[in-house]
């Protein structure tokens, strides 16, 4: 008895020891925030995302859309995919029927290490799971709801984790803190504060039995911003991986409010530019991450729209996790696969300029572009995507002008919807001005009176055409804009195509657009002692470089041209003669680069 007692007492002393050793958040934060990122994933640059799950069955959504959302949209009764399941399933079928589909007889994870390896990342992400919850690792909190114990009957994140190590590449894992349909918290149904007992007897012991088993060096958490990083025990769950796994380990940034940790992930955007923190540009070759079958062959872009892009985030001091999205058999496709061998046969040539490089003082060269176009009318959404080829995602204007017809004398209201900005002059009057578009002076100039407003009313007669001239502009992400009309005997729609021209005597229809953004036609990186600027265009005679003097016994060559160039530094100018490089000696058709040894 005497044994026992002091069996409890010491347990109890251990429990108070524990406690009292265990750190408040805020302490937690601080020792996160200490942790320097790795070396490795420092100099990695490319990293591979992969999607792939019961989405990858049906894989469709718009063409624009995420394919992975597919439960979302079927919970949400979207005409889009719900008519698209019941037309290929029938009625009856259930989204949890898909296990039935998703047999991934052609998973090869070997060749997929292999495919990732060629291309240059050095670095691969799996979604281990999304947000509908299904698993790819025989979780027993998913009992019947993961690859072994239904379709493939096979442990994915281990089968891969295994082949990945086999090669020089890191193993990351991607794991969505939230659900959509689990019993103890549905995300985005129920109150978003009740996870409580979702986090605790759920997500974080789901958590630590994934990252145990397979160690990850990289964690990339998501589904996270309704809730706070305290609801979630952030700091918590990421001191405790980082202890487990040791200094190779590091997190993404996506870990709820109140805590700004880890590398950035900014997703389908036209990138940022910061050298002072990790970050990896997050993206599909196509528009979707999940396999969307109904995408354009235009989405995929081409293997230079991909290599610029990439040069692009590493000269502004980033990186690129670029997605592949294989179908249910675990065939990736194959233009997915030709991209993807593209850009490894690029860097295989000027990967001295990619990995381990730092941002030059001067990080690309850039211009202003105009595009023009016809367009029917004003009714866009481009979401993350760019309005047509050579214009960025972000930051970019429109502008439209021609003449619009009214049906009927009277009074129309006019409304736009439009992120970010628009205005509306109609007969030279300023009818619309979302978020204070336009100045002052361009309204004095046009004889209209300033005001914010996202709809007004005008006069206007039965078949006149009157001016219109319409202003965009778009900063970040998901641009859209909408025009609509309504009238006394006219419900509001959008503008219809009918009621725009391009002349005054109703001619021609459609309204003429004009798209604006800056490009980039140059890039810098620095690299050990070198310099290197990396071309978009061929200089047929020239390359011109607005760089300070690299000394007069710098040497310049063009990676994979094993000669030197002639070169000459006047007026805070470099001029590099291209004159005598033939054309049969271009080691690549996308994206050219020029070492610039300073000895």
């Amino acid at each position: 008895m005497k044994k026992i007692v002091l069996f409890i007492c010491a347990v109890t002393l251990l429990n108070f020891s524990i406690k009292a050793q265990e750190k408040t958040e805020e302490e937690l934060i601080e020792a996160i925030n200490k942790r320097e990122s790795p070396e490795w994933f420092n100099n990695a640059k490319l990293g591979i995302f992969v999607h792939w799950g019961l989405y990858s069955v049906p894989a469709y959504g718009g063409k624009e859309s995420y394919a992975e959302w597919f439960l979302r949209g079927i919970q949400l009764k979207d005409s889009l995919r719900s008519n698209f399941m019941k037309k290929l399933y029938g009625e009856d079928f259930k989204y949890n029927d898909l296990t039935n589909h998703f047999k991934a007889e052609l998973f090869n994870p070997a060749e997929w290490a292999e495919l990732f390896e060629n291309a240059g990342a050095k670095y691969v992400v799996l979604v281990t799971k999304h947000h509908d919850g299904y698993t790819l690792w025989p979780s027993k909190y998913n009992r019947n709801w993961n690859s072994v114990d239904t379709g493939p009957k096979r442990d994915i994140v281990g089968e891969l984790t295994n082949a990945v190590r086999k090669t020089d590449l890191k193993m990351g894992l991607y794991y969505s803190l939230a659900e959509w349909n689990h019993p103890l918290h549905r995300w985005y149904t129920d109150p978003h504060d009740n996870i409580g007992q979702y986090v605790e007897e759920y997500m974080i012991p789901q958590f630590k039995e994934l990252v145990s088993e397979y160690k990850p060096s990289l964690i990339f958490t998501d589904g996270e911003w309704y809730n706070t990083a305290k609801q979630w025990h952030s700091a918590e769950l990421i001191n405790w991986y980082y202890n487990l796994v040791g200094k190779e380990a590091i997190v993404n940034n996506r870990w709820g409010h109140g805590i700004d940790v880890g590398f950035l992930t900014p997703e389908y955007s036209a990138g940022i530019k910061v050298t002072d923190r990790p970050w990896a540009e997050v993206r599909g070759i196509g528009r979707s991450f999940g396999l969307n079958r109904n995408e354009d062959l235009a989405a995929y872009g081409t293997s230079k729209d991909l290599i610029t892009r990439f040069v692009q985030t590493v000269a502004n001091g980033g990186g690129m996790i670029l997605n592949v999205g294989p179908r249910a058999d675990g065939q990736i496709p194959m233009i997915q696969q030709e991209r993807l061998t593209q850009l490894g046969d690029w860097l295989k040539i000027n990967g001295s300029a990619i990995y381990g490089s730092k941002p030059f003082e001067i990080m690309e060269e850039e211009k202003l572009i105009y595009k023009e176009r016809i367009d029917e009318n004003i009714n866009f959404r481009w979401v993350r995507n760019a309005p047509l080829k050579g214009i960025k995602e972000d930051n970019f204007t429109a502008e439209w002008k021609g003449f619009i017809v009214a049906p009927e004398n009277g009074k129309y209201t006019f409304e736009v919807k439009a992120d970010d900005e628009a205005a509306v002059f109609i007969d030279n009057k300023l009818v619309v001005n979302q978020n204070n578009t336009i100045t002052a002076n361009e309204a004095e100039v046009m004889g209209a009176n300033t005001g914010a407003s996202k709809d007004g009313v005008i006069s206007l007669k039965k078949g006149v055409a009157y001016p219109i001239h319409i202003k965009y502009k778009e900063y970040k992400q998901n641009a859209e804009i909408s025009l609509f009309w309504s009238a006394k005997n006219l419900t509001k729609e959008i503008v219809p195509a009918t009621n725009f021209f391009q002349d005054k005597e109703k001619n021609t229809p459609g309204i003429l657009g004009t798209y604006s953004s800056m490009e980039t036609y140059l890039c810098y990186t620095q690299n050990n002692n070198n310099i290197y600027a990396i071309s978009f265009e061929w200089p047929d005679n020239e390359l011109v470089l607005t760089i300070p003097n690299p000394g007069n016994n710098a040497k310049v060559k063009l990676l994979g041209v094993d000669r030197n160039l002639e070169w000459k530094y006047k007026n805070g100018k470099m001029y590099i003669n291209t004159s005598t490089i033939k054309f049969s000696e271009l080691p690549s058709f996308d994206a050219w680069t020029f070492e610039i040894n300073k000895n």
